[in-house]
């Protein structure tokens, strides 16, 4: 039988915006917390090609100008978005990846990367920390900001922050036995 708790804990997680951060910080040792359990994500031959790059504080302002001066075409209604986001957010992890070997198809390394993700989402849930992951179109244009090399990548930024509510969301998920083809 599977766990129950582990069952709940998957049941419960989900998205909360920048916008419903109460803009207290977490502790660094939360955060690190967190990032070890990202640590623990399954990958193929243990490539483990997951990296982070954690700004907070004035640091979230460096990122914000970098975005912006490497996306002039931004409008200011998208650059107002942006710095109302980084102020409620407590870090913005960067989310990135190395191509290991190129011995496995850059899928499997992707999709390693987005259980450490789904780590970090599940190490959220009853601890009053949001998060939320997303995947914007300029996050390539800021590769040198980030020092990154021609094997690595950022897959966007994962916003953390504080909030004071339990929005109870009743998303009805399709029915898997409707979607599930059994051979025996």
């Amino acid at each position: 039988m599977i766990n129950k708790e582990i069952s709940k804990i998957i049941k419960l997680r989900k998205s909360i915006y920048p916008k419903d951060f109460n803009s207290k910080k977490i502790d660094k040792k939360t955060i690190i917390e967190i990032l070890e359990n990202a640590n623990h994500a399954p990958t193929h031959k243990m490539t483990q090609p997951w990296f982070f790059k954690v700004f907070s504080g004035n640091s979230k302002q460096k990122l914000l100008k970098a975005i912006i001066s490497h996306n002039k075409e931004m409008t200011s209604m998208a650059k107002e978005k942006l710095n109302f986001n980084f102020e409620k957010t407590s870090h913005i992890i960067c989310v990135c990846m190395s191509r290991n070997s190129g011995i496995l198809p850059e899928w499997e390394e992707i999709a390693a990367t987005a259980m450490a993700v789904q780590n970090i989402w599940l190490s959220c849930v009853n601890v009053d920390i949001g998060g939320y992951w997303s995947t914007p179109k300029f996050t390539p244009t800021i590769k040198d900001f980030l020092s990154l090399s021609n094997t690595q990548r950022c897959l966007g930024f994962f916003y953390l922050g504080r909030h004071d509510f339990v929005n109870k969301r009743n998303i009805k998920r399709k029915n898997i036995e409707e979607e599930t083809e059994w051979f025996v």
